[in-house]
C-alpha cells in the first residue's frame, strides 16, 4: 500500500492527533529513494551537505545553486514525501527581497515544497514576507549551524531560564509570522517540550528530546556512513561504513587475485563470430 503523501495542511492535523512526524535529511537521488520507500514523511535537503557530502568544515560555503541541484535530485527520488530545502548562509540575511528571491529560486528551480531558514525572532519579518508570497517556511532555532561561531560552537541551548524564555519567545514569534513548523536543534528536552506545548504548529526535534511533534536525523548518521562524527543525539541503526569498507576491500582483493571478474560478469561473442578472430 502506497503511503499517503504528507502535505503542508496535514502538519497541524498530525500534531493535534498525536501522530509523530519522521523526517530524514538527504542530499541525493538514491538516499532520497531509500528514505521515501522506508516510510519517511518528510525529507530535508540540508545545507549540512557542506559537511557531510562536500567535506567542508562548516555549512557556510554552500551556495544557493548547490542547494538547487541537490534539491532537484532529492525531489526526483522522493515523490511521496514533503521535500523541504535549506536556505544557505548569505541568501536571506541581507533583505527580505533577497530572501524572497532565494526562496522562489529553490521552489521554482529546485522543486522544493517548502524552505527552511535559521534564526530567531529577528527573522520573523523574513518568514512573514515569504509566507505572504505563498511559500511555506520551516523555522529553525536552538543550535543554528550557520552561526556556530556566534554561539561558541556546538553547545546545548536552553540550559538556563533566560535561554529557555528566549527560545520560547522566538518560536512563538516564528509561528505568528507564518512558519508552518519549527526545527528545534540541541535544546534541552524540558524546554523543547514547553515550546511544543505552546505552539499550534509542529516542532521537529534533533537532539531536543521526545516532547517534539517529530524527529529528524541525517540519512548518513542513521545508517552509520559517517563513522568519523557521531553526535550524542544520533542513534545509528546500521554500521554502514564498516559494511561498505568490507565490500570494497573484497572487491580490491578479488581484482588483485584475478577472482573478479568471472564469466558470469563478462560478455561473450557468439561461437561462430569468435571463430573468425581466433
Amino acid at each position: 500500500m502506497t503511503k499517503k503523501r504528507v502535505a503542508i495542511p496535514d502538519l497541524n492535523d498530525y500534531k493535534e492527533a498525536g501522530r509523530k512526524l519522521a523526517m530524514i535529511t538527504a542530499y541525493d537521488y538514491p538516499t532520497a529513494r531509500i528514505a521515501a520507500a522506508a516510510g519517511a514523511d518528510m525529507i530535508l535537503v540540508g545545507d549540512s551537505l557542506g559537511n557531510v557530502v562536500l567535506g567542508y568544515e562548516s555549512t557556510a560555503p554552500v551556495t544557493l545553486q548547490q542547494m538547487v541541484e541537490h534539491c532537484r535530485a532529492v525531489k526526483r527520488g522522493a515523490d511521496n514525501c514533503l521535500v523541504i530545502c535549506d536556505m544557505p548562509f548569505g541568501t536571506y540575511e541581507v533583505s527580505r527581497e533577497q530572501a524572497l528571491q532565494s526562496a522562489i529560486t529553490l521552489m521554482k528551480e529546485g522543486g522544493a515544497d517548502a524552505v527552511k531558514l535559521e534564526g530567531g525572532s529577528a527573522f520573523a519579518p523574513v518568514i512573514k514576507t515569504l509566507s505572504l508570497a505563498g511559500i511555506p517556511v520551516f523555522g529553525h532555532i536552538g543550535l543554528t549551524p550557520q552561526t556556530l561561531s556566534q554561539l561558541g560552537g556546538h553547545r546545548v541551548q536552553g540550559k538556563t531560564e533566560e535561554s529557555a524564555l528566549s527560545l520560547l519567545e522566538a518560536a512563538q514569534d516564528l509561528e505568528e509570522a507564518g512558519a508552518v513548523a519549527v526545527v528545534l536543534e540541541c535544546i534541552t528536552q524540558e524546554v523543547a517540550g514547553k515550546i511544543d506545548e505552546a505552539l499550534d504548529i509542529p516542532t521537529i526535534g534533533i537532539g531536543a528530546g521526545a516532547g517534539c511533534s517529530g524527529q529528524v536525523l541525517v540519512f548518513h548518521d542513521v545508517v552509520g556512513l559517517n563513522d568519523a562524527f557521531k553526535p550524542h543525539f544520533v542513534k545509528q541503526y546500521l554500521q554502514g561504513a564498516q559494511l561498505m569498507k568490507e565490500a570494497v576491500a573484497s572487491f580490491c582483493q578479488e581484482v588483485r587475485s584475478g577472482a573478479f571478474p568471472t564469466l558470469e560478469y563478462s560478455f561473450q561473442m557468439e561461437p561462430e563470430e569468435r571463430k573468425k578472430i581466433d
